[in-house]
């Protein structure tokens, strides 16, 4: 009797052992990994806000016109819209807004496009004659029941809200476009893997709320096909914004961004658990993968996850980005996957 008490107690003890013992399983195996996923990233957070982040050298003054608006507890929104307008202004960058290089017909073409923390994004496509289009396509998403106005109806529209029609085309830039004519090449040059060669600006911001916005801005190819229009307004491919994640922004040839979709994609890998850092460059090596002609052209990403953590990737050396945090605007090199020896 006294054996047959020993031996079913011993079996109850068993199979409460064995019942915790597989409770640790069942918790990460069910919906509550999310919570301790979540845990741990917090833990790992090592970021303060708020913060602004930006493509190229051009990137720092963007920076600090973003910075006024997010010191004094501004929104994000309007910090990067702001912010990208000082690039777009800029008569020396020749790749964005006014005195950006015109196309191979000589006429100067903007994209641009801008999202918020809610989802809501807006877009101009092929626009002319408008100084800040970034501007614009923020009227499109507040406006607008559309996403993206293109050509003569995204001009028409900016007029109607009080735009001037100007002159985008500076002596600087004309001079430029003449000296290529001369060559008789009549091709869209290709963005090559040159420092030196400053491209779209994209931005994304956290403010002390912390929403995250983002902008970006373009006057694309130098010397491209009139009416070409890349990666830069395009929802998802130049820019893309999840508030349950994070950002992320492209630069560089914008074919190579929108064959990809690579912002989405970006999101889309840290949504899985990736850092910043991870997904953008997971997103270059999906274009070397993907894209015979990679050796030719150069891209990069810039990203934030909604804990602040930033990072960026490049696929060959050269790639600038600004990061403002902390009350100090630096220039980073970012990493590459391409070696140039």
């Amino acid at each position: 009797m006294n054996q047959e008490n020993n031996r079913r107690f011993f079996i109850k003890q068993s199979l409460i052992l064995t019942g915790l013992m597989a409770l640790p399983f069942q918790y990460l195996l069910g919906k509550n990994i999310f919570s301790v996923k979540n845990e741990l990233l917090k833990k790992k957070r090592k970021t303060s806000l708020p913060l602004v982040v930006s493509t190229w050298k051009h990137g720092l003054a963007a920076n600090e016109a973003a910075w006024k608006i997010l010191e004094n507890q501004g929104y994000a929104l309007d910090a990067v819209e702001q912010g990208v307008r000082v690039s777009e202004s800029d008569p020396e960058v020749t790749s964005v807004g006014y005195g950006g290089y015109p196309d191979r017909d000589g006429k100067v073409t903007l994209d641009a496009c801008i999202m918020d923390e809610k989802g809501n994004c807006g877009s101009v496509a092929f626009l002319e004659h408008i100084m800040n289009p970034i501007s614009v396509a923020r009227l499109v998403m507040e406006k607008t029941p559309h996403v993206m106005l293109a050509g003569a109806g995204a001009f028409e529209f900016a007029v109607s809200n009080g735009f001037e029609k100007t002159n985008l085309l500076t002596p600087k830039a004309k001079e430029k476009w003449q000296e290529w004519m001369r060559s008789e090449n009549y091709k869209p040059e290709q963005v090559p893997a040159d420092i030196n060669n400053h491209d779209t600006i994209g931005m994304l911001a956290i403010d002390t709320e912390g929403r995250l916005c983002g902008a970006c801005t373009t006057s694309g190819l130098a010397w491209k096909i009139h009416g070409r229009v890349g990666d830069s307004p395009i929802i998802g491919a130049g820019l893309f914004v999840d508030k349950e994640v994070g950002g992320a922004v492209a630069t560089g040839k914008g074919e190579a961004v929108i064959k990809i979709a690579g912002t989405h994609l970006i999101v889309e890998l840290m949504r899985g658990g990736k850092s910043p850092e991870e997904a953008c460059k997971l997103a270059v090596e999906r274009i070397v993968r993907k894209q015979a002609d990679f050796d030719s052209f150069q891209v990069g990403f810039i990203a934030v996850n909604k804990y602040g953590e930033t990072g960026a990737y490049g696929l060959h050396q050269g790639f600038e980005y600004a990061l403002f945090q902390d009350g100090k605007n630096q220039l980073f090199q970012a990493n590459n996957l391409i070696i140039h020896k």
